[in-house]
């Protein structure tokens, strides 16, 4: 590898310049900001991809519409429960229909339903939203982050699937992110307190609305502890962590029942007072909300004084619940390998046990009386002779994009057979498979990476001879593509007659 070219020396007035302020901590307003625009993206990307459905569908405002089903699944969650999703896309229609209200009521309820899913983001494996910012490190370089995040998610609930909105979602809705949530419940408050004095009821509404959101978040943050102590304790700091919250959360309940009752008196006066119809109807509309924000905190409390006690059962239960009472059974190497080479006669008794204990037990075609008699009394259906008819299968031929071809796995394959006394290093490997093909060296290096972490109890399950292996004794890859650890890639040979005794012993 040829060295690299000399460069110039750099003038003193020059390299002094100004470098970026180093340490993480300088660089979070920059990263809050990012984040916060990475969580509106999605409802961005919403009207830019509208195009690509089948149809004129660019009359419709999708962001709009997004928004609205955000603030539509925050209001109607519960602690326990969700919203439904039928419920908000017919919730959602109105909205929807108000847009373009010549357009048919089928169109409508597919716009509200594909908006739905998009913020739920049902396409995805992990049905969530990525998104890619950078910040400083603490020694000045430049480093790319990922942010995962998600907007609305599916969670199992009593009656089947309900929809609950992030922490990122509210934020989303009320214009913040990352913001503390007892201060911001205290801002909004004391700001919704000032604009009924001074009678700016439509603004007061906002201001509610704004607080009442944060009383959910604040109600999910508590949920989502609980929800993880009740799968594992130990995930959960309820040394510190917890009992500052619970503690915090009691404190913030008792301050806001004694502002709320003192807001909601001041509405009623202002609702009773004005002349103003418009004015007594917002006065009406603030007074449901505050109404609905007592109510929540009434339930937030409750969940608190069940925290502790909850937080004692789960433990008692997680550490004194019995152990699994067997290991995971490997099919393969337990079961298929051993029988391939016994007769039939042997090999067929124990498929039978098999088959009788790990097919687990099977439900009756009727649980319930009244399904019996329904069974018995329905006449017999008439069936053809041949059954029905198979539909013709429209097969379509799977195009190979695999970036390796068979011959340069083979060739890779070749070069890593080495002989159990002569390992070698990859970066000698590396070498060789650039002679014979420029892109072979990057299959060469996958493969020698995944035999550093060799599976070796599978490979002595499945009677393998032979196993590749790599280990880093620390010295460094010397490499134009590649950079890393100069691994030694070797091959170890397996204990057939171990591996046939153990066969022996499980058949």
């Amino acid at each position: 590898m040829t060295s690299p070219a000399p460069t110039a020396p750099v003038p003193p007035q020059l390299s002094a310049g100004p470098r970026p302020a180093p340490g993480p901590a300088a660089d979070e307003g920059l990263a809050r900001r990012l984040r916060a625009l990475a969580c509106t993206a999605p409802l961005h990307d919403l009207d830019a991809r509208k195009a690509n459905l089948a149809g004129e569908y660019s009359v419709y405002g999708m962001a709009e519409v997004a928004l609205a089903a955000i603030d539509l699944v925050t209001l109607q969650m519960d602690f326990d429960t969700g919203a439904d999703q039928d419920d908000v896309i017919a919730r959602l229609l109105p909205r929807v229909a108000a847009q373009a209200p010549a357009r048919p009521a089928e169109e409508h309820r597919r716009v509200a339903r594909w908006v739905l899913e998009n913020l739920i983001n049902v396409g995805s494996v992990d049905r969530g939203f990525r998104a890619v910012y950078g910040t400083f490190a603490p020694d000045g370089s430049y480093v790319r982050r990922d942010y995962d995040f998600k907007l609305i998610e599916e969670v199992p609930g009593y009656g089947g699937v309900h929809l609950r909105t992030t922490d990122e979602a509210v934020n989303v809705l009320v214009g913040a992110l990352d913001t503390d949530v007892t201060s911001a419940q205290i801002a909004a408050e004391v700001k919704l307190e000032v604009l009924i004095s001074r009678g700016r009821l439509a603004d007061a509404q906002l201001a509610a609305e704004q607080a009442r959101y944060r009383t959910v978040q604040y109600a999910e943050t508590l949920r989502r502890a609980l929800e993880a102590t009740r799968r594992n304790v130990r995930a959960v700091d309820w040394l510190n962590a917890v009992p500052d919250l619970i503690a915090e959360a009691l404190d913030h309940v008792a301050d806001r029942y004694r502002h709320e009752n003192a807001i909601l008196t001041n509405i009623r006066r202002a609702r009773d007072e004005s002349e103003d119809p418009e004015h007594k109807r917002r006065a009406a509309e603030l007074v449901d909300i505050v109404k609905d924000c007592i109510r929540r905190h009434t339930q937030l409390q409750s969940r608190l004084l069940e925290a502790g006690p909850l937080f004692r059962a789960e433990q008692d239960r997680q550490a004194f619940a019995a152990p699994a009472a067997r290991a995971g059974l490997d099919l393969y190497g337990q079961l298929l390998a051993p029988l391939l080479p016994l007769p039939v006669e042997r090999a067929g008794r124990v498929t039978d046990a098999w088959f009788a204990r790990g097919t687990g037990l099977r439900t009756p075609a009727a649980v319930r009386v009244g399904d019996l008699v329904e069974l018995l009394l329905a006449p017999p259906q008439e069936r053809e002779h041949l059954g029905v008819r198979m539909p013709e299968p429209d097969l379509v031929a799977t195009p190979d994009d695999s970036r390796f071809s068979e011959e340069q796995l083979a060739g890779a394959r070749e070069l890593l057979a080495l002989p159990p006394d002569a390992p070698r290093r990859l970066s000698g490997l590396l070498a060789e498979a650039r002679r014979r093909d420029p892109e072979l060296p990057y299959l060469v290096a996958l493969l020698a990476v995944h035999a550093a972490s060799p599976a070796v109890g599978t490979a002595y399950r499945q009677g393998e001879q032979r196993l590749l292996f790599a280990v880093d004794d620390g010295t460094e890859l010397d490499d134009p593509q590649f950079g890393g650890a100069d691994l030694v890639v070797g091959t170890a040979l397996l204990d057939a007659a171990g591996m046939a005794a153990d066969r022996t012993e499980s058949v």
